[in-house]
């Protein structure tokens, strides 16, 4: 295969993976972007986190929440449980690594926060102790993964959200969830502020 024909295979991929987020998800993520919204208006805020390459995402949505994503409006309440360095080394070091934000959650989260969840591999112990740590405090959760996930989506609620992306390719999957998180935060802001002026 030639560079060029490398390139096209890329971003034909992508196209096609985007295309199937469209025709299978687009309810979901409304359903999702309405969780939030509902949390929100009752002063309850998001929690987002994920691992490895995931931790962009997480705090990419936290980011947008706090700061803006395409106009300006006021802050929204959301913090990142993987901007902590001190933090999560403090209690992989004198507890355990598995509880890295399940220790965090319960320290932060409350009844009807929502957690906003992003895992494109195989799920860790850590984020099965968070989804657990979640559930006990009555909290919503919002699982972004693929189709190379599955022991997350088990542990899920009648009432959380998985948005499982058509994709066994951590890459694609990547990409997947950026994009679904900028759905979500044009969602968030239509409902909260009102249609955009083009």
């Amino acid at each position: 295969m030639s560079l060029q024909e490398n390139i096209n295979h890329q971003i034909t991929e992508s196209i096609q993976t985007q295309q199937l987020i469209l025709s299978e998800l687009a309810e979901l993520i409304e359903f999702a972007a309405q969780q939030i919204v509902n949390a929100l208006l009752a002063d309850k805020k998001i929690l987002s986190c994920g691992n490895g390459a995931s931790v962009a995402n997480a705090q990419h949505f936290a980011s947008i929440m706090v700061n803006r994503y395409e106009r300006e409006r006021p802050s929204l309440p959301a913090i990142s449980l993987v901007n902590d360095v001190q933090m999560i080394t403090a209690i992989a070091s004198t507890q355990h690594y598995d509880d890295i934000f399940a220790k965090q959650l319960r320290a932060l989260g409350q009844a009807s926060d929502v957690l906003l969840l992003y895992s494109a591999e195989e799920s860790s112990l850590n984020l099965v102790r968070l989804i657990n740590a979640a559930h006990d405090k009555k909290m919503t959760v919002i699982l972004l993964d693929g189709e190379n996930e599955s022991s997350l989506s088990a542990l899920l609620h009648e009432f959380d959200v998985c948005l499982c992306v058509p994709s066994q390719s951590v890459v694609r999957i990547h990409e997947a969830h950026l994009l679904i998180t900028h759905c979500l935060c044009d969602l968030i802001d239509t409902q909260l502020f009102g249609s955009q002026m083009l």
